[in-house]
């Protein structure tokens, strides 16, 4: 229960109008700060949910599938510059914003744990190559892709996902060659 009391308060705080005009205001901030604080509360108030309706988990997404495909859909849309672009200028964009990344997080705590290994394995490096590109698209574009920020912050953004890609990159090589036990390798 203090898991969710604190997801909430994480909610609560994400949504007051001064801190939501600061983190959109800076677009590394946006896309790399505010969108993960999202899915963390929603992974903070997933403990609540599931705890409320196990069933209704169970039932559509009893190998965790489900619940990753919506993740992988909703996270992909979110990192496409249009998306973040109207999120500023559209209220419903916004709005739909302070719903489907939380529910990421829900989603993700009910999933995750579900999945197999190659499963989890295949998702991890999904996002991997996935950050990669995006970082690339960011700083290597020739114009502006988005219309509220600036070229410059377009490309501090790529830099953003291609220290999280290398990050993840380090994480796995750990994994499969400095643990040194054949379960560490299986926990990716």
């Amino acid at each position: 229960m203090k898991q969710t009391k604190l997801g909430i308060l994480l909610y609560v705080i994400l949504i007051i109008p001064p801190i939501t005009t600061y983190m959109e205001s800076i677009m590394l901030v946006h896309m790399l700060i505010q969108f993960p604080l999202l899915i963390l509360a929603g992974w903070l108030i997933g403990e609540w949910v599931l705890e409320r309706w196990p069933y209704h988990f169970l039932k559509w997404d009893a190998n965790g599938i489900a619940g990753i495909i919506l993740v992988i859909f909703i996270t992909t849309y979110w990192m496409f510059p249009r998306a973040m672009d109207e999120s500023l200028t559209i209220w419903h964009i916004e709005l739909f914003k302070f719903i489907s990344l939380p529910l990421v997080g829900i989603l993700l705590r009910n999933s995750w744990r579900k999945l197999t290994i190659i499963g989890r394995s295949f998702v991890f490096l999904n996002y991997l190559s996935m950050f990669g590109l995006m970082g690339w698209f960011y700083i290597d574009s020739p114009v502006q892709i988005c219309n509220n920020y600036l070229e410059i912050e377009q490309q501090m953004l790529g830099w953003g996902f291609v220290v999280i890609t290398g990050i993840m990159i380090v994480y796995v090589l750990q994994k499969c060659f400095i643990s040194g036990t054949k379960s560490n390798v299986n926990q990716i």
